[in-house]
């Protein structure tokens, strides 16, 4: 066999392993320990974990030969029994790989142990727990050892084979946690049976049950030199087991799940028995029995002579023998046996002086082949490794199904080949033997497999897939003429698949071409609808009529908000009200563009109780959305002005849309535009309001007197900021309550005396007397005359009262002025001037005489405020030019210039006072002077309102910037100069 692909290899671990101590007899291992007995009673332990050694001398106290029978390590390495033959009878020994010296199991003195059950699931370093000790004569025990404790804690006798008394061989034993206790499964051979014992509870009372109950047991009768069984362990748990016998390897899986759980516990937990026949094992020639076994998880491996066969578990075919290099003494004897180490996945061989390690290099690699040679194409592709293999096994099955004319099933094996096969290879197979439904199939398993990188061949395999589909639906229409109204028909279910399949491929299938493809339009509504191609659906609906369907794709978040205006004309006239909620639920569609729908709809005739959709959904847009549009406002007038009933559109024009904003209009309609549609719709009382808003009252009350005199006095009333129009109006509306008075002349002037009260005085008699016949009688006025003439005494004396007054006051006047022209003040003649500082009163000829002044002798021109302050007219005039606005000083100085041009000379004297000259004749200089008086001396300017204005002016003027930069602090440069000056304290 090719070394390349050995499942096992053999490599000498240890030749003279044994150190001088004898010839191997047994040997164990577990956990990279292995422990040897030889013939001359010594066990010899080596931990190659460590890699250390040692040996022990069971022996010692014993006289005669003594040999070691067997040995047993648990899968930790830690605890070791073994069992001493020689002249004295057997002896059993315990020892730790902690203990220097091994312990003497007295319980068992005399007893042959056989075989040794570790509890693998709850042993540790420091405890064995329960262990089962098997004996030549048929008995079992129960022991267990804690490592502290230097000896054991007790030994039980569980079980004796009473009907068949034979050597116990072998034990194992698997032990499970549940919620009802502790279970145990117990297996146990000798050289012709294999017994099972199940049960819950101590391990003393599971054995004690079968005092009452049958023991289990498997026989299969035959010679063989060792009985074997042995446990495959997979993550601490047996999942298979083999039995060594004499007629062949019987061995099936085991399973410890927690649906075995009986009240007693009494399950057989063995499945997928087989038996191997030792015939399968030789070309033909004599049967030879194996010696020795192990087993792996996927092989047995069995020693016939000096070598070991691997057989395959499964298939049950020899794979490969292996061959070991034994030396030239222990040639005779050849290899004893094999042994497992189930914590490192290693087996071991020897003979006398040697070990042999068996290494699994890796056994399920060809396992795929073997199921599939067994046709077990599950099992097959679980144990696959690659591509490849997968694509195989496929194959196989594949051609299988095809053979057997199962396309479909054989399509669907053929779409999941990528290597072995070509794509065009298969769909040849299927178009040759014209099977569309299986090539069908095979592009659609295809499809599943390929990656999204392949986009080009997804999309060609999409396409094709569709044209197979719709070939399919024409076929079937075709067959049956009734498919269509028959819902459970086959054609209904295809039309189900094949929109499923277009939802699946949406974003594949090329969208043109998809669409020439097909011709149903079902079909291409549908595609259209997974393309978001919604103009086409939408466009399909309407011409079926299915307005609500096509509202329903509308309000998809994903469909544009133009096609909302595009199919809104066509929409509204199909389904008013549904088309109207549409809009109403979205709140963010713009009305102005819906107005030509709107409009399409009003222009056709309604039923009179019919409610109108579009005043409905005008309505909501002006009190709900507060909608600003004027086209909008003006649309909802025009269809309120075409209803019979005005009340509607009255209560519309009363609101005011636009109260609470600022500088806002109160309404966003045209009045123009609703006044000619008013007029054009004799909307009477409409025009009247429409009038008024409009500020045209004349034309308001002259409409409201055609229509109701109320409504007149109403509209004339209104008007309050102009009197003469309010009384025009009132006589408008009088006019037309005398004229129309058709009772008895008497009662009409009743009425129109009770008119003129109405109008709280406005109108008098006299204004409505022009209204009356020429030939009316006096008398029928005398009332109201007389009442009127009493009004204008009234009047008359109360202008008497105020001619009085204003007499009066003119009096008061004239003596005021005539007061004021002898005013004067005293000057102390230290005064000073409060701009300059001089005296006021100085005869220095410093003063220039101020111009547009009368000289005063030899004293300049001054001002004297009653405050007490005194200024020189010049220095006044300077302070109060400086001071005041730029206006105002421009104003003073163009005085002062056009007095100095004018050039007149006003006497005046000293005081200032003028003179004795009468006021009516005062000339051009003195007018000028009065303005000059007034803009410069009106006030004082140190205590009136140009003081007060000059607290917001800054302390520093512009002008001033350069003096306030000569104030600033500068560091001086040259210290060195400065002289020090020291201050006494």
């Amino acid at each position: 066999m090719d070394q390349g692909r050995q499942v096992f290899a053999v490599d000498l671990l240890e030749r003279y392993a044994t150190k001088n101590r004898g010839m191997i007899t047994c040997m164990a291992s577990g956990n990279d320990v292995i422990v040897l007995g030889t013939s001359k009673g010594w066990i010899i332990r080596h931990d190659f974990g460590l890699g250390s050694s040692y040996d022990i001398d069971l022996s010692v106290g014993r006289t005669g030969e003594q040999s070691i029978h067997k040995v047993f390590v648990d899968p930790g390495g830690s605890h070791c029994i073994a069992t001493v033959t020689g002249v004295g009878g057997a002896e059993t020994f315990y020892t730790h790989a902690k203990w220097p010296k091994p312990r003497v199991l007295t319980r068992l003195k005399g007893f042959l142990v056989n075989a040794v059950a570790w509890n693998k699931q709850q042993i540790t370093e420091v405890s064995t727990k329960e262990i089962i000790l098997g004996t030549d004569d048929g008995q079992l025990f129960e022991m267990a050892v804690d490592e502290k404790d230097k000896r054991e804690k007790y030994i039980k006798f569980l079980f004796e084979l009473e009907e068949l008394p034979e050597a116990f061989m072998d034990l194992q034993m698997e032990t499970a946690n549940i919620s009802s206790g502790m279970r145990y499964y117990v297996m146990a051979v000798t050289p012709t049976r294999l017994y099972s014992f199940t049960g819950i509870g101590t391990l003393e009372s599971v054995f004690a049950s079968y005092k009452e109950r049958a023991v289990r047991f498997m026989e299969l009768p035959g010679e063989i030199p060792n009985s074997e069984l042995h446990f495959f362990i997979k993550q601490r748990r047996a999942v298979h087991f083999a039995w060594l016998s004499g007629t062949g390897i019987y061995h099936g899986g085991l399973n410890f799940g927690a649906q075995h759980s009986n009240l007693n516990g009494d399950e057989n937990f063995v499945e997928s028995k087989a038996l191997l026949d030792y015939s399968k094992l030789s070309d033909g020639t004599e049967v030879v029995k194996p010696s020795s076994m192990a087993l792996s998880e996927y092989h047995f491996l069995l020693l016939i002579g000096n070598k070991v066969k691997v057989v395959n578990r499964i298939s049950e075919q020899i794979i490969e023998e292996l061959q070991f290099d034994i030396s030239a003494d222990s040639a005779s004897r050849g290899i004893i046996g094999l042994c497992s180490d189930a914590s490192a996945g290693l087996f071991y061989a020897y003979d006398q002086n040697s070990i042999f390690q068996v290494s699994v290099i890796d056994e399920g690699r060809d396992l795929w082949k073997v199921y599939l040679d067994l046709k077990d194409y599950a099992a097959a592709l679980a144990n696959c490794r690659d591509p490849l293999q997968r694509d195989q096994v496929y194959l196989v099955q594949a051609e299988a199904a095809f053979t057997n004319k199962d396309y479909l099933r054989a399509a669907s094996f053929y779409s999941k080949i990528n290597y072995v096969i070509s794509f065009e290879e298969v769909t040849l197979k299927f178009i040759s033997i014209n099977e569309p439904e299986a090539l069908r199939t095979f592009l659609l398993r295809k499809l599943d497999t390929l990656s999204k990188d392949d986009k080009c061949q997804i999309t060609m395999i999409s396409t094709w897939a569709t044209e197979l589909y719709l070939d399919k639906i024409n076929r079937l229409l075709l067959e049956d003429d009734i498919a269509i109204e028959n819902r459970n028909s086959e054609y209904h279910s295809v039309i189900q698949e094949f929109r499923a399949f277009m939802s699946d491929c949406k974003d594949v299938l090329d969208e043109a071409t998809t669409m020439k493809l097909l011709e149903r339009v079902e079909e291409l509504v549908y595609f259209a609808n997974l393309k978001e191609q919604y103009e086409i659906v939408i466009h399909h609906y309407i011409q079926q009529g299915e307005a609500k369907k096509a509202l329903e794709v509308l309000q998809k978040s994903s469909v544009s908000e133009e096609l909302q205006y595009k199919f809104a004309p066509d929409l509204i006239m199909l389904d008013a009200y549904e088309t109207v909620e549409a809009w109403m639920a979205n709140k963010n569609l713009n009305p102005r563009r819906l107005i030509t729908a709107m409009m399409r709809y009003s222009s056709e005739p309604h039923a009179k109780n019919e409610t109108h959709e579009v005043i409905k959904y005008l309505e909501f847009c002006v009190h709900q959305l507060h909608n600003e549009d004027p086209g909008i406002h003006n649309l909802l007038l025009s269809l309120y002005a075409k209803q019979e009933d005005d009340s509607a559109l009255l209560r519309f024009l009363q609101c005011k849309f636009g109260k609470g904003r600022e500088n806002g209009p109160e309404f966003f309609y045209d009045p123009k535009y609703a006044l000619r549609l008013c007029l054009k719709e004799k909307r009477s009382r409409a025009c009247v309001h429409i009038y008024s808003m409009m500020s045209m009252h004349e034309e308001a009350v002259a409409l409201a007197l055609q229509i109701d005199p109320e409504l007149a006095m109403a509209e004339a009333d209104k008007v309050e900021d102009d009197e003469d129009l309010r009384k025009k109006l009132w006589l408008m509306v009088a006019k037309h309550v005398v004229k129309q008075e058709k009772g008895a002349k008497r009662e009409n002037i009743r009425k129109a005396i009770a008119f003129l009260k109405e109008t709280d005085g406005l109108l008098k008699i006299e204004d409505i007397l022009p209204f009356f016949p020429d030939f009316a009688l006096i008398d029928d006025f005398k009332e109201a005359i007389c009442s009127s003439l009493e009004d204008y005494n009234k009047q008359i004396e109360q202008l008497k009262e105020e001619m009085n007054d204003a007499t009066r006051g003119a009096d008061n006047i004239r003596n005021d002025i005539g007061a004021l022209t002898q005013r004067y003040a005293v000057i102390d003649r230290e005064e000073e001037c409060g701009v300059c500082k001089r005296k006021i009163l100085t005869m220095t000829g410093d003063f220039r005489m101020a111009q547009g002044y009368l000289s005063a002798g030899p004293l300049a021109p001054f001002y004297v405020f009653p405050c007490g302050h005194s200024f020189h007219a010049q220095c006044l005039i300077t302070h109060v030019t400086s001071c005041a606005h730029e206006e105002h000083a421009e104003h003073i100085l163009d005085l002062q210039k056009q007095l100095t041009l004018l050039g007149s000379e006003t006497r005046m004297d000293i005081n200032g006072n003028r003179s004795d000259e009468p006021i009516t004749s005062t000339t051009t200089a003195d007018k000028l002077r009065s303005e000059l008086d007034d803009a410069i001396a009106s006030e004082c300017p140190f205590c009136g309102e140009l003081m007060i204005n000059e607290i917001t002016l800054p302390f520093i003027k512009p002008e001033e910037t350069q003096h306030s930069a000569s104030w600033d602090l500068r560091p001086q440069t040259n210290l060195a100069n400065q002289r020090t000056i020291s201050l006494p304290v």
